[in-house]
């Protein structure tokens, strides 16, 4: 099992960092080897990725999810499973910490090759840099969701 966490501070407000991480279409824009995002309904998303040549699909839930403070997910299809969460701190009325934690067990030679050789975490570290530069770039989101998820047998 691969475990990445990262950090970026980005100059906008918790709320607009969050509404904008909550748009999963918008990824694309800035996550490489991310090609499409689609949101099912409130908890479902299906994706479509190319990362060093292998495509793949495959339908994620999100098990938790609280305004300006925590989006977190599971892969519920497809070969490569999945998980992570993505939290979201005040640092003050313009600035936001975002942390972002990914947990999958890479599949075949290629991928176990790279994640030991570290660049699984290189990856995720330029998408929160691309992050920061396009929710800074734009000032704003360019969507928001702010319902409320609990994980299953919490209240």
């Amino acid at each position: 099992m691969s475990t990445v966490t990262e950090t970026v501070d980005v100059h906008v407000p918790v709320h607009t960092a969050y509404n904008q991480w909550t748009q999963f279409e918008s990824f694309p824009q800035f996550m490489s080897g991310v090609e499409a995002v689609t949101q099912l309904d409130d908890r479902h998303t299906h994706w479509v990725t190319k990362i060093g040549g292998v495509r793949r699909e495959f339908d994620a839930e999100i098990t938790e999810q609280h305004p300006d403070e925590r989006v977190a997910w599971k892969s519920t299809t497809g070969e490569l499973k999945h998980a992570g969460v993505v939290t979201f701190h005040l640092l003050g009325d313009e600035d936001t910490r975002i942390a972002v934690q990914m947990e999958w067990e890479p599949q075949g030679a290629m991928e176990k090759a790279g994640s030991a050789l570290g660049l699984d975490e290189r990856q995720v570290k330029a998408d929160a840099k691309r992050f920061k530069e396009f929710i800074e770039a734009r000032g704003t989101e360019t969507g928001g969701w702010r319902g409320d998820i609990d994980r299953p047998g919490t209240l």
